[in-house]
């Protein structure tokens, strides 16, 4: 019979720092990131509207990312195009905004989006439980 000895949260860093660097961890955060990537596209090619949010795999030291991206250069260039924290909408949703904008002959007019619920595409994508995140109320 094996017995583990528990030395202690320093000892403990150490041995999963050891452990995660490891070749065969690796390769199956490789694996599982691919798989949650290949998901995210789908989910994010059903969106409604085609836009410049895009599904990108990062490389951390140890850890492996799946981003869902605005691919905006700057924030004015998402203010033109409306499209401001496009990615964050996608995923989380976002209450009813009132947008101004001119037309080609220079008149302005207001757009009104209308609220909606987060498409939740990475936390679906990786399998991970809904939680709900509204406003707290305090209990008196």
């Amino acid at each position: 019979m094996a017995h583990i000895y528990e030395y202690g949260k320093k000892d403990r860093r150490r041995l999963e720092r050891r452990v995660s660097v490891l070749p065969g961890v690796q390769a199956e955060l490789d694996k599982k990131r691919f798989e949650i990537a290949v998901r995210a596209e789908a989910l994010l090619l059903q969106h409604r509207k085609e836009g410049v949010s895009e599904i990108d795999v990062e490389d951390g030291h140890v850890d492996k990312y799946v981003i869902l991206q605005d691919s905006f250069k700057t924030k004015r260039e998402a203010k033109k195009l409306g499209n401001v924290n496009s990615a964050l909408s996608i995923e989380f949703g976002h209450g009813m905004v009132v947008q101004k904008r001119t037309d080609k002959n220079g008149a302005e007019f207001e757009v009104i989006i209308p609220a909606h619920d987060g498409l939740h595409i990475l936390g679906r994508a990786a399998n991970l439980p809904k939680t709900k995140r509204g406003k707290k109320e305090k209990l008196d």
